[in-house]
């Protein structure tokens, strides 16, 4: 059961982490540490000016830190309002989003105030894309309480809602004035949820860092065991990935697509369990990623072994690696394939995939064979049901 956090000593005063994503005309800073939620009201107005807020929140968050924030926010400003949201992926949807904004224009936010993205990376996505579109674009602010959203979606700007075609297709680039990434919140996920954010950060060092992921393989049991020091290296170590990607490709026109290691996959196998509780974002791009490792392997383009290592480390932490590993009805290789074909990566009906020669080597490709995709599909499912 997760419990309230308790600010530790010295949390009004030690200075966080600051990582710059100094986008021209679009700078801002991720600060990293404990204590942050406590002196949001504080660090807000001190670096982007006074304004007023209006919070979009969930029910899972709202009940261990809302009033705590809501606290600081109208010590040191004014807060217009809240809305509270149901918790999961189902969320992100149109259903959610037009009440949403008609919400915060009851509230009275004007272009000069702030919408407060508080929560993980549902809110984000969702809080991120209402303030795009509201009066053509407001000011937000993430405040990412799960590990996934404090590595890789509270940065780089990505916003968006779910379709039944497929996940994240209705969305812009909206960057954040700032990221408030306070480690204390995390000791309040249930631990699927730490382990299913644990998956991103696993990926910087698949995609191009092998050394950061031998230092996960060696140090894992750290990070999920209250180690401030070894929680704050991992989440440092991501932003700083995502941010120098985020720099030289801020739209995903070239090298930001390393970024979605997995996604191809996952995001089907997401879409296929109808964004359910069946499997977390997170859980699917473990899969996913394991996915693109033995699919790599089979067509010789990394040596033998390289999967098991990657799946090996994977399991380790507690993550499903299997497509057989999603509880419920079995999965029909056509119709993952039929999914992954609405991927947002698509160029001209072909599939963009992202694959490895090594660890810490991966690399984009449009000439894979659709048929090579299916028949590896078609063998993960039948070798798990056999």
């Amino acid at each position: 059961m997760p419990r309230p956090v308790t600010p530790p000593s010295g949390a009004d005063t030690a200075p966080p982490h600051a990582v710059p994503v100094p986008l021209e005309g679009r700078a801002y800073e991720v600060l990293i540490g404990p204590g942050l939620l406590q002196r949001a009201g504080q660090i807000i107005p001190d670096r982007l000016g006074a304004a007023r807020y209006g919070i979009v929140t969930d029910e899972n968050v709202a009940k261990y830190h809302l009033a705590t924030l809501e606290l600081g926010l109208q010590t040191h400003g004014s807060v217009l309002g809240t809305v509270v949201l149901p918790a999961g992926e189902a969320t992100k949807c149109y259903g959610q989003l037009a009440p949403l904004t008609e919400q915060l224009l009851e509230m009275g936010l004007e272009r000069g105030d702030l919408v407060i993205a508080f929560g993980g990376g549902v809110i984000g996505d969702l809080a991120g894309f209402a303030a795009s579109i509201l009066r053509r674009g407001v000011r937000f602010v993430q405040i990412p309480t799960s590990l996934l959203a404090q590595v890789d979606s509270s940065v780089g700007g990505k916003t968006g809602i779910n379709t039944p075609q497929g996940k994240n297709l209705i969305g812009t680039f909206h960057q954040p004035s700032l990221v408030l990434a306070d480690t204390d919140v995390l000791s309040t996920l249930p631990a699927r949820e730490m382990r299913a954010g644990y998956a991103e950060v696993a990926k910087y060092g698949l995609i191009w860092d092998a050394g950061f992921f031998g230092w996960l393989e060696d140090n894992w049991r750290s990070v999920f065991g209250n180690n401030v020091s070894a929680l704050t290296h991992a989440i440092k170590t991501s932003v700083e990935a995502k941010a120098d990607v985020v720099l030289r490709d801020e739209k995903e026109a070239g090298d930001r697509a390393l970024l979605n290691l997995g996604h191809t996959f996952g995001h089907a196998l997401e879409a296929w369990t109808g964004y359910s509780n069946r499997l977390l974002h997170g859980e699917g791009v473990a899969i996913g990623m394991c996915l693109a490792f033995r699919f790599s392997q089979a067509q010789g383009l990394c040596k033998a072994g390289t999967a098991e290592r990657v799946s090996k480390h994977l399991s380790d932490v507690g993550l499903p690696t299997r497509i057989g590993d999603i509880r419920g009805e079995r999965a029909d290789a056509d119709e993952l394939m039929r999914l992954m074909a609405q991927d947002k990566k698509v160029r001209q009906g072909q599939l963009t995939f992202i694959l490895a020669h090594d660890i810490g080597k991966a690399f984009i490709t449009r000439e894979v064979n659709k048929v090579d995709v299916r028949d590896f599909l078609a063998r993960e499912i039948a070798a798990e049901q056999g």
